[in-house]
C-alpha cells in the first residue's frame, strides 16, 4: 500500500485526502488545528462553488451539506454610476446550481469524517525542517498549506504572476437578516457589484455554523476608500464600517442589509495578497522533492470566486493522476506533468482573474452592458464562472466579443 503525507486541511487537502482514502492509499494528514479548532475559530474565505466543483465532491461522496445549503441559481452584475446609482443591473442564470458551505462547517466535518474512516491525523504546523524528517517514510509528500512557512519552498514563477503586489483589500463579514433582492426575489443569486475606481462588493447566501445567511465581501482598491479596515479588531465595527461602505457606495444593497447582525463572534475576514503562481516542485534539505497543491501554487485573487473551485479541480485531477501512476515512483517529471495537467485548467483562471484585477477595456464594458439588454449574454457570462475557460471565446479579444454580441443580437431580432 503507497503511503502519501498531505500537509495542509483546507478544500484541496481535504478533498485529496479523503479521495486517496477510498482508494485504498495509507494517507496521513497534518493540520494545525483540531475539528473543534476550526469549527470554533475564524470564517476562512467566501467559498462559492460552481457545478463543476461541486461535482467533484458529489463523486466522492463528500457533498454532506447538500441538502442544507441554499442553491445559488444565479449570477447578477450592477455597475454604480457616478451618483451612486444603478447604470448596469442583470441577473444570468446558472446552468447547474452553485452553492456556499462556510469552511469552518466543512473542514471540520470532513476532518471528523477522515479520522473516522481509519486516516492517519497529524495536529501539528510543519515547518520545513518537519517536513525534511517526515518525507522520508513516504512515496509522495503533498503541500496544501497556502500560508506560512513551507510556501516559501515554491519558488515565484515571475512569467506567469504579473503583479508583485496586492491588488485588492479584502473584507468579509457573515451576517443573518439580510433582505431578498427586489428584483428577483423567487431565487438566491450572487451579486457582483462593480464600483469603478473604488472596488466591489460581492454578497453571496453562505450556510454557517448557525444555519443559513449572507456574505458581504468588499474587494477595495489599495489606497482607496474602501481599503479602510487593516487594523479593525472588533468585529461590530467591521460589519459598522462595511455597511458605512455599502450605503456610500452601493445604496441598493444597503437598503435590505440595514436589520443585519453578525452570525458570531469569528464572522468576519481582513487581509490582502499578491496573485501568484509558483514553480510546483519543492526542494527539501535532505533532496527530497514535494508536489504544491491549488493556492500553494496558484493562488488568485477572489475577485472571480474561483479560490474554492480551483482547489477542488485541483485535487480531482491530483487524485486521478496518483491513481493512474500505480506503483511507479513520484518523480519530478511526473510531479511536472501533473501540475502541467492542472494548469490547463488554471491557466483560465488566472488570465480572467488578472484581467478583472484592471481598468476593464471598452469592449468589455460593452460586453458587461450587452448582458443587461441581452439574457442569453448575461446566462452565459454568468455560466462562466462555472467554466473560465469559455471567456477566451468571447471575452478578452475586441473582435471575438464584437462577432458574439452581433451573433447574439441577431439571433433575438430573428
Amino acid at each position: 500500500m503507497r503511503k502519501i503525507l498531505i500537509v495542509g486541511a483546507g478544500q484541496s487537502g481535504l478533498q485529496l485526502a479523503l479521495g486517496l482514502q477510498s482508494k485504498g492509499y495509507e494517507v496521513t494528514l497534518m493540520s494545525n488545528r483540531t475539528a473543534d479548532e476550526i469549527r470554533s475559530g475564524r470564517v476562512m474565505s467566501t467559498q462559492c462553488m460552481f457545478d463543476t466543483a461541486l461535482g467533484h465532491e458529489r463523486d466522492l461522496g463528500l457533498n454532506f451539506w447538500e441538502s442544507q445549503a441554499p442553491r445559488t441559481e444565479g449570477l447578477g452584475v450592477s455597475v454604480a454610476g457616478p451618483a451612486g446609482e444603478r447604470v448596469i443591473d442583470w441577473v444570468g442564470r446558472l446552468d447547474g446550481y452553485a452553492q456556499s458551505v462556510d469552511q469552518r462547517v466543512k473542514m471540520a466535518g470532513w476532518l471528523e469524517t477522515f479520522a473516522q474512516r481509519g486516516g492517519q491525523l497529524v495536529i501539528h504546523g510543519a515547518a520545513v525542517g518537519d517536513l525534511d524528517y517526515f518525507a522520508r517514510g513516504y512515496d509522495l509528500v503533498l503541500v496544501a498549506a497556502g500560508k506560512g512557512e513551507l510556501v516559501s519552498m515554491f519558488g515565484r514563477d515571475a512569467e506567469r504572476s504579473p503583479y508583485a503586489e496586492p491588488q485588492r483589500a479584502l473584507a468579509v463579514a457573515y451576517v443573518h437578516g439580510l433582505g431578498p433582492r427586489p428584483e428577483h426575489p423567487d431565487f438566491d443569486a450572487v451579486r457582483c457589484n462593480l464600483v469603478p475606481g473604488v472596488g466591489e462588493l460581492f454578497v453571496m447566501p453562505t450556510f454557517t455554523t448557525s444555519g443559513r445567511a449572507d456574505i458581504l465581501f468588499w474587494e477595495g482598491v489599495p489606497g482607496g476608500p474602501v481599503d479602510a479596515f487593516r487594523g479593525i479588531k472588533d468585529p461590530a465595527d467591521h460589519l459598522a464600517l462595511t455597511l458605512e461602505l455599502m450605503e456610500k457606495f452601493t445604496p441598493w444593497e444597503y437598503a435590505r442589509a440595514t436589520k443585519v447582525e453578525l452570525t458570531d463572534a469569528g464572522g468576519t475576514l481582513a487581509g490582502r495578497y499578491a496573485p501568484t503562481v509558483r514553480n510546483p516542485i519543492g526542494h527539501l534539505p535532505g533532496g527530497g522533492l514535494v508536489l504544491g497543491v491549488a493556492d500553494v501554487v496558484v493562488a488568485n485573487d477572489p475577485i472571480t470566486g474561483q479560490g474554492s473551485n480551483s482547489a477542488a479541480k485541483c485535487a480531482a485531477t491530483y487524485l486521478d493522476a496518483i491513481v493512474e501512476h500505480g506503483d511507479r515512483p513520484f518523480d519530478e517529471a511526473w510531479m511536472r506533468a501533473t501540475f502541467d495537467r492542472y494548469w490547463e485548467t488554471a491557466q483560465h483562471v488566472t488570465k480572467w482573474t488578472n484581467a478583472m484585477l484592471g481598468v476593464p477595456p471598452e469592449h468589455v464594458l460593452n460586453l458587461i452592458g450587452a448582458a443587461g439588454q441581452l439574457q442569453p449574454v448575461a446566462d452565459r457570462f454568468a455560466n462562466g464562472f462555472d467554466n473560465p475557460a469559455d471567456f477566451e471565446n468571447f471575452f478578452f479579444e475586441p473582435e471575438k466579443t464584437a462577432a458574439y454580441l452581433e451573433s447574439v443580437a441577431g439571433a433575438a431580432g430573428a
